[in-house]
Parts: C-alpha cells; sequence; structure tokens
C-alpha cells in the first residue's frame, strides 16, 4: 500500500486570520493550512504615507510621528501579520463633519440618525403590518384581486376586529406613504430640432416627442450613501493596498483612477477633507417579450463609486435604476437615414446629460451627507466608470462600429503597436483639422456628436469606459470567436462525415463529464440554439479536455490562453503577479491563434472585443478587479428592476405601472434596512415561551443537503470540512457488515491502520505499512454519511458577506435515485510547494464517524491518485493523474483520513487523447472508473483556479 505524507501541524492549530482554534482529537494531524487558499484583504486600516514617486519601490510603513490628521474611522483592525498594508489618501480621505460643515476632532461619537421611538413603524401600524405588507408586494408579488380576496377572508374570520388592510387600495396608499427611499419620478421629453425636408412627407420621428422617466441621481447617491446597512462596505478615501511591498487592486477605490482624481481635487484648499463619490454608471438595452409585441425597455443604472465590488455584485441595492432611456423608432424607408441614426444617438448623449445634471455643482463644491456610519461629510461627486458591452460603448464614445472606444488603432489592424490612446481633447484638435468624413474614415470618429461628459469636470468618456467580462472575454472572444473557430478549422481540415463525427465525440465528452458542484450539465453537449451568459460559462469550464486529441497543439494552447486570462481577470484580488500572468497569456493567445489564420481567419483578428484584452491590465490599474465593473451585474438588475415588473403590470403601456412598482420595492427595501438598524427586527415576530424539545438525533440543525454550493454569510476564516448534519439510516451499523454494503470489504482493516496512526502519531513506520496485528482491535459502531460540506474563502466565486463559499462533497451509493456518485478531493501535504505540487487528488467512497475510547472521528475513505509527470500538461495547462493501485495493479490504493485532511472537492475529467468515447452505454457516472487517467480541471471554479495552479 503506498503511503502518503503530509507537512504535520502543532496544535492547537491557530489561523492567523481568523483567529480560532481548530479542535481535534489529541495526536490527530491537523493538515490543513493557508498556504494555498486566496488571503483575505483587512477593510480598513491607519493612514499611510503617499508612496515614493517609484511605485515599484517597496511600500514602507509610516513612521510613528506622521500626521494622521484625516485618519478614517478604522473598521477592522489593523493590517495582520502577513504583511498587508493600506495607504489612504492624505487629503481626500473623507473626514467627519459637523451639519455646518467643520471637521470634528478625532475619534468624535456620529450623532444619532433621528429622535423616533423605537416602536414607530409608521406608516404601518405595527411591524406584523409592516411584514405583511412587504409579503404580499415584495415576496409573493400577489396580484390585486388575490389581496382583495385575502382581505376579506381575514375580516370574515375574525369579524371582532379590522384586517391589516382593508383592501388592495389599502396596501399600496400605506407603501406609498413610506417616507424612506422616497425618491420620486420626473420626466423630461426630447424632439427632433434639425432641418425638416423641404419635400415630401415628413418622417414621423421629426415630429414626435420622446419621453425619458429618471429618478434624481444625486437623491439615489445619498440614499445608498446613508444606507446603514453599507457601512462596512464603503470607502471613505482612494487607496493604495501593498501585501509583501508588492501592489494590489481590489475594487475602483484601490486603483489610479480614483487616486488620480482625488489629487485634482487636492488643488483646492477647501476640498481637503472632502469625500469623493464618483458615480459608476450603466445601460443596457432589453427585451421583455417577443413577437408582435417586441416589447423593449432601455434602462440606465447608477451607483455609488466607493462600495465594494462585492456590494456591487450582490443584490443589495449597489447599482439602482435611475432612468428609463427612450427608444425612437421609424418605418423600413426612413431607418437607415443617416439623420435618423444621428438623432437617434444624439438622443441618448442628450438624455443621460440632462439626467445627470444635477450633480455637476456638487462636481467642483462639496455637499454635505450624512453617511452610512451616521457621520456627516463634505461630498464632491464625479463622473466615474461606465459598464456597457461593445455596441453601447461605441454609441458612449461616439466612434464607428468595429473600431475601438479606447484607442486609435485603425479597424484594419486594431492590435496595431503604439496607438495613441482616445480622448475629449484629441477628438477636439482632430476636428479642428479634419473634415467631418475624414474623420469617420481615418479615425473612426463620428464627428458631429457630441459625448455626454462634455462639459462635466474631470470626465471623458474614453477614459472611464470599462472591462466586460461578460460579453467581450466570455460570450464574445471564447463563445462566438475561438469554440467557432474550432468547429471551422475542423471541417477545413477533414471530410464531412469524419468533421462530424469529430464533433459529434467532443460533445460526448462534454456530456459525459462528471459532476462538480456549480457545474452545468450539457447533457447533449454544445447543442444548444440560443446560449446564455452562464452555458458559456459552464462550456468553459469543460471544453478543453473535450477538444485535446481531436484538434492540433496549437488550437488547444490558443483557447487553454483564452479561458486563462478570463480566469485571471476574474479574480477579486488582482496583483502584480497576476498582471504579469495576464500578460502572459494575452501573449500566447495572439501567438497560438495564427494556426487559424490560413484556413478560418484568413482576413486577420481585428475583432473589437477581442482587441479588447490588450487593455485589460491597463485597466485593471485604474479600476481594481473588473469583477466589480461587468455588464454580468447591470444584466441581472434587468430581472427586478425591468422583467418582473413588467410581468406584473397589465401590459398595456406597462411603463408607468413598471415606475410604481419600482418605486414601492425601494420604499419597502429602505424601510427594512431603517427597521433593521434601529433594532426593531431583531426579536422573533411572535415570542415563544416553550421552544420545541430537542430531537434525539446526531443532527440536531440539518442543513439542506440538496444544495451543492452557495454562498455562506458570516466572518472570514480559512475554511473546514464538516459531514452532513444527519447520518444514513437503515444501513448496517457493524464495520464488518457496512464494509460488504459499501463493496469495501477491508474497511474494518484501513480503519485500524487509521487509528495506529492516531494512536502513534510519533511511530517510525505508517499504519499503512505496519503489521495489522500491531493495530489496535476495532468492534465499534460505524455511522454512515452520504456528504459533507467544505466551506472556504472564495470571494471570486459567488459567496457570502466576508467571502466565504460552500459545496458539497458526495459519497453516495445512489445520487437522485440513480447511480453511484464518488466525488473527488484535494488534500495538501506541502505548504511551501507551489500549486498543485502542495496538494494531492483522491476520490472519496466513504463519509463515516465512529467513537474510539471515548474520542470522535469523522472520517473518508479515499482511493489515491498520482500525478503523473512533474509538470501540467504542455498544451492544456493542466495536471494529468492516474489511480493508485495495490497487489500487481489489481485493487485501489485505498485509506482512511480524518476529514480535517481534506481541503475541499475535486473535480477530474478523463483523459480521451485520440479515442472516441462510446455511443451507447456510458454515461457521466461511469467516467470516473472507465479512464485510465485524468485532468485535474482547474477550471472548475476561481477558487480551485488560485490554490491548484
Amino acid at each position: 500500500m503506498s503511503a502518503r505524507t503530509f507537512k504535520p501541524a502543532a496544535f492547537p492549530c491557530t489561523f492567523p486570520l481568523c483567529k480560532r482554534r481548530f479542535k481535534t482529537p489529541t495526536g490527530l494531524t491537523n493538515h490543513k493550512n493557508t498556504a494555498h487558499l486566496p488571503q483575505p484583504i483587512p477593510a480598513a486600516t491607519v493612514y499611510q504615507p503617499p508612496p515614493p514617486e517609484n511605485e515599484d519601490e517597496p511600500f514602507q510603513p509610516p513612521s510613528p510621528q506622521s500626521d494622521a490628521r484625516h485618519t478614517p474611522p478604522p473598521r477592522i483592525p489593523p493590517p495582520d501579520r502577513q504583511g498587508t498594508q493600506i495607504q489612504y489618501h492624505p487629503i481626500i480621505d473623507g473626514t467627519p463633519c459637523d451639519r455646518e460643515g467643520f471637521d470634528l476632532p478625532p475619534g468624535a461619537p456620529a450623532p444619532p440618525w433621528d429622535e423616533r421611538a423605537a416602536d414607530d413603524f409608521s406608516p404601518f401600524e405595527n411591524r406584523a403590518q409592516f411584514e405583511l405588507g412587504e409579503f404580499l408586494y415584495r415576496d409573493e408579488e400577489m396580484a390585486g384581486a388575490r389581496v382583495d380576496r385575502l382581505t376579506q377572508i381575514l375580516a370574515a374570520y375574525y369579524p371582532e376586529q379590522d384586517p391589516p388592510f382593508a383592501d388592495r387600495n389599502d396596501l399600496y396608499s400605506t407603501i406609498d406613504a413610506i417616507q424612506q427611499g422616497d425618491i420620486p419620478w420626473e420626466s423630461f421629453t426630447v424632439t427632433y430640432t434639425g432641418p425638416l425636408p423641404e419635400t415630401g412627407n415628413i418622417p414621423a420621428w421629426m415630429t414626435e416627442k420622446y419621453e425619458v422617466w429618471f429618478r434624481s441621481p444625486l437623491g439615489i447617491f445619498e440614499r445608498q450613501l446613508a444606507n446603514p446597512d453599507f457601512k462596512d462596505e464603503l470607502d471613505w478615501a482612494p487607496k493604495r493596498i501593498f501585501r509583501d511591498g508588492k501592489r494590489q487592486f481590489v475594487d475602483l477605490f484601490s486603483g489610479n483612477w480614483a487616486w488620480e482624481q482625488a489629487d485634482k481635487l487636492a488643488e483646492d484648499e477647501d476640498n481637503h477633507g472632502a469625500l469623493f463619490v464618483p458615480g459608476v454608471f450603466g445601460s443596457d438595452k432589453t427585451t421583455v417579450s417577443v413577437g408582435t409585441g417586441n416589447t423593449e425597455f432601455y434602462p440606465f443604472y447608477g451607483g455609488v463609486g466607493n462600495a465594494t465590488n462585492a456590494l456591487r455584485r450582490a443584490h443589495r441595492e449597489g447599482i439602482s435604476l435611475m432612468a428609463f432611456l427612450a427608444i425612437p423608432k421609424t418605418t423600413r424607408d426612413h431607418s437607415g437615414s443617416a439623420a435618423f441614426r444621428k438623432f437617434r444617438r444624439q438622443l441618448f448623449h442628450t438624455a443621460l446629460h440632462r439626467i445627470l445634471t444635477c450633480l455637476k455643482p456638487y462636481m467642483t463644491k462639496a455637499r454635505i451627507t450624512r453617511c452610512a456610519d451616521r457621520h456627516f461629510r463634505r461630498v464632491i461627486y464625479g463622473l466615474g466608470p461606465y459598464i456597457a458591452d461593445y455596441p453601447e460603448q461605441a454609441l458612449l464614445a461616439c466612434i464607428v462600429q468595429n473600431w475601438c472606444p479606447r484607442c486609435l488603432g485603425p479597424s484594419h489592424d486594431l492590435d496595431q503597436a503604439g496607438s495613441m490612446a482616445r480622448s475629449h481633447g484629441l477628438t477636439d484638435d482632430l476636428l479642428d483639422a479634419f473634415t467631418l468624413k475624414e474623420l469617420w474614415d481615418d479615425f473612426g470618429i463620428v464627428g458631429d456628436l457630441v459625448p455626454f461628459t462634455t462639459g462635466f469636470p474631470r470626465a471623458d468618456i474614453h477614459e472611464l469606459l470599462t472591462m466586460d467580462l461578460l460579453h467581450q472575454i466570455i460570450k464574445g472572444t471564447f463563445k462566438d470567436h475561438v469554440v467557432e473557430w474550432v468547429e471551422a478549422y475542423i471541417r477545413a481540415h477533414h471530410e464531412k462525415a469524419e468533421a462530424d463525427r469529430i464533433l459529434a465525440d467532443i460533445d460526448r465528452r462534454i456530456a459525459v463529464t462528471t459532476p462538480f458542484p456549480g457545474l452545468r450539465h450539457f447533457h447533449t453537449g454544445r447543442g444548444y440554439k440560443q446560449w446564455t451568459g452562464n452555458d458559456s460559462k459552464g462550456l468553459m469550464k469543460v471544453y478543453l479536455p473535450a477538444i485535446a486529441g481531436h484538434v492540433p497543439s496549437d488550437v488547444v494552447k490558443a483557447v487553454a490562453a483564452v479561458i486563462e486570462f478570463c480566469y485571471l481577470v476574474r479574480r477579486s484580488v488582482i496583483d502584480e503577479d497576476t498582471l504579469v500572468a495576464v500578460d502572459t497569456a494575452v501573449s500566447d493567445f495572439h501567438k497560438y491563434r495564427e494556426v487559424f489564420r490560413d484556413a478560418v481567419r484568413p482576413e486577420g483578428f481585428s475583432l473589437p472585443r477581442q482587441h479588447s484584452i490588450v487593455h485589460y491590465c491597463p485597466l485593471m490599474r485604474l479600476f481594481g478587479a473588473p469583477n466589480g465593473l461587468c455588464s454580468s451585474i447591470t444584466e441581472s438588475k434587468h430581472i427586478k428592476a425591468v422583467k418582473k415588473p413588467y410581468r406584473r403590470s397589465n401590459h398595456n403601456q406597462p411603463l408607468g405601472q413598471m415606475l410604481v412598482t419600482n418605486q414601492r420595492l425601494d420604499k419597502l427595501a429602505a424601510a427594512r434596512v431603517d427597521f433593521t438598524e434601529r433594532g426593531m427586527l431583531s426579536a422573533p415576530l411572535l415570542p415563544n415561551p416553550e421552544p420545541p424539545a430537542p430531537t434525539p438525533t446526531p443532527a440536531p440543525n440539518a442543513d439542506d443537503e440538496n444544495n451543492d454550493n452557495g454562498g455562506v454569510d458570516g466572518p472570514t476564516h480559512m475554511g473546514e470540512v464538516k459531514l452532513a448534519k444527519k447520518y444514513v439510516r437503515r444501513v448496517p451499523r457493524d464495520v464488518d457488515a457496512l464494509g460488504l454494503y459499501m463493496g469495501q470489504p477491508r474497511l474494518c482493516e484501513l480503519i485500524r491502520r487509521f487509528l495506529y496512526d492516531q494512536l502513534h502519531p510519533n511511530a517510525n513506520i505508517s499504519g499503512a505499512r505496519v503489521s495489522l496485528d500491531r493495530c489496535p482491535v476495532f468492534s465499534e459502531r460505524v455511522f454512515l454519511y452520504s456528504s459533507a460540506r467544505a466551506t472556504f474563502y472564495a470571494p471570486s466565486d459567488i459567496s457570502g458577506v466576508g467571502g466565504m463559499r460552500f459545496e458539497r462533497i458526495r459519497a453516495t451509493k445512489s445520487w437522485y435515485r440513480g447511480p453511484a456518485r464518488y466525488d473527488c478531493v484535494f488534500l495538501e501535504h506541502d505548504t511551501e510547494a507551489p500549486g498543485f505540487r502542495g496538494l494531492h487528488a483522491a476520490r472519496v467512497f466513504m463519509f463515516f464517524r465512529f467513537k474510539y475510547q471515548g474520542v470522535d472521528y469523522p472520517c473518508a475513505l479515499i482511493h489515491w491518485f498520482s500525478a503523473r509527470g512533474d509538470a501540467p500538461d504542455p498544451d492544456t495547462g493542466m495536471w494529468i493523474v492516474t489511480p493508485d493501485t495495490v497487489r500487481g495493479g489489481d485493487a485501489p490504493s485505498l485509506e482512511v483520513v480524518h476529514v480535517d485532511c481534506l481541503l475541499r472537492g475535486a473535480h477530474l475529467i478523463g483523459v480521451a487523447g485520440r479515442d472516441y468515447i462510446p455511443i451507447h452505454d456510458f454515461a457521466f457516472s461511469d467516467s470516473l472508473d472507465a479512464f485510465k487517467a485524468f485532468y485535474v480541471n482547474k477550471y472548475a471554479d476561481h477558487h480551485a483556479h488560485e490554490i491548484a495552479f
């Protein structure tokens, strides 16, 4: 039997970030540590002085004599012992002030919110009425007729008292009376004022009035700044984060752009100590019905830029609906006219300029504003990054399609080296020197349009356009370009019948991929008629192993470079090493995509979405990690702000009804935040003086084991693995009988060898090699579990407050009444080795628990895998492992380990090479048993990519 080595840890083991002690039985070796896990970053620390002019020089902490006049109130203790330092801007630092704008002394308490009574639920009579109103309108989205019926039933059931609401109108009027979050909708109209045709009929679009509905951006920003639910998610000053002397880029306020804006504001002494609040904006046209109606809406969103990326991604109003823009339409004979296209574009810019005008006075002069920590601050606003996909970016930048909105690279060769950056100033100079036609043809500039940022201080739309992972990389470069090129390459180099066979086998390989938490299962491969963003993300996780062996090495490497790029830039923390790796991925992609030139892309690779990858490194230095400025944020916002309100309307002139729905939902959300902050919702709705009797079971607080993965709210810690809350019933408890039931006749022997290691931690020979006669006799009852839950810090994936995420590892004879499922896991053995070199892979065949000599042992029976070679596969970049065997190669190498040895789940995909997957009698449940070698899938999720590679 092969033995595995682990690096032992002294006990009790203290994790430096969570300061918790890991409780383990005496003699148990804890193999969990933090070396391979992404490290959380402190939310705040004390002020540090400006860095040296050369940012490559190591960062030096401040001396004790440093001036700390503008020290922001810290939210958590200073940097941890692992070397993270946060330096705040020394002048534009959000110093708290009083209501008159005078700076408060350091440590001064914040004034209370108001003097309302602790039980004031107005306009609701009490908490129960508020909870019912919120339940009916927000949670159940109950139709008005059903509300009327419910109130009548309540009135009949309790005739001696009035129901909480008399009818639907009473419910709606009560919600409308909520003062919290009351930002009314306003509107303005825009009409065409250009020359009319001298002859013929005047097109209807020239005389029509276009109405734009909006809410004050100033009011929305002030509501967000004052939201007490955000008090731990806002930065009061631009910051620079250093870890071990290297710069890190996290959210918008950690990038260079916010710091540079603060430097400009600091030139005016009146701004010293102010809080800089840039707006983050986004817009995206969406369709709520297709066919005859083809109903479209054009929502415009905005949020404060000093919020963290996690807040902006979460469904917590970090981005709010600001407006519905007008969508001019005309008949087919006028839709292609130059006049109509120009009007449609300028209408867009005119509407945005009008909506944001209320911010302009406070972009140079401070406005005293209440903030989430209850302090007042002198706020100076600015126009910040704009989230948009490529067609919208072209519209925003006033450029011709197929040109880059950020640089002057020619449309036929966008990747041309040394292309100048676009700017308002450069455009003005070109307007003076060239005609409109020359600007269009030679520079891709639509010279007769005026960008909405014109006239706003410190605003240039070319600088503010952000990265767009969803449309530029995931849907654009990967799905629409590279995947399509691979298919075209196969068809160009094979006869039709053979090409069809290869493509069918690629689909089969995708279909038989082993299941994994959060992994989309493609039952028929890539045969989708309409792809969503989640479909493209799911395909990216399993595509490389599917094509390896069917296409040349350079094709695989080109695909691998794109996927590697996407996973690198998707991280929540971008450091200098990541930027180097991103540059390498871009260089590799440009090198290996040449394999497609002759047969697939003879016209070259000048594609705007694909070209955008060369701008990612500079943009990440400017704006921080891209995952907080991606169009997936506005895409998800459509559901709440547009699609659900539309479904609640009667579809007859629905916009007005949608405005009311959004306003009522915002008021209910603001009321809940206010009531929660005042402690009015902390107690149970109904007191329960007699708690239920405890259930005599090992799982007193069972969670839903059907959930494979998701976010976990709670304090940040480095992770743990726990068995499921409930053990499996109606199975043998005797160890020998249980072993036979699970098809593991050596279970008792392996438990005895495990106990030898636990009872003799300093023995010269391991339990795997010692004579069985020297191992403890075991006859205790064993309880079987079907899964374990791994919790770990993974902020780059879907996670809860604090960045924690869970996934379920399964080991069961039947999954959903189907075949068995035995998942794979990572185990750590060398904290000093990088990536997978410090990890082991194994497959779990059983989770179980037993007691021996009064000590509880939660365990797993695993089958070891060994790496093939000393490096990852050169084509896919993935490590390849093979299952270990003993006894001449006819039996698997099994071992019992404590669950604390498990790090988290691992995803293995079979190496098919040039072989074809059988068409019949082969399912995804057979993969881990049928293949002889496996790729360790580093793209299973972003956390796996960070720790294992």
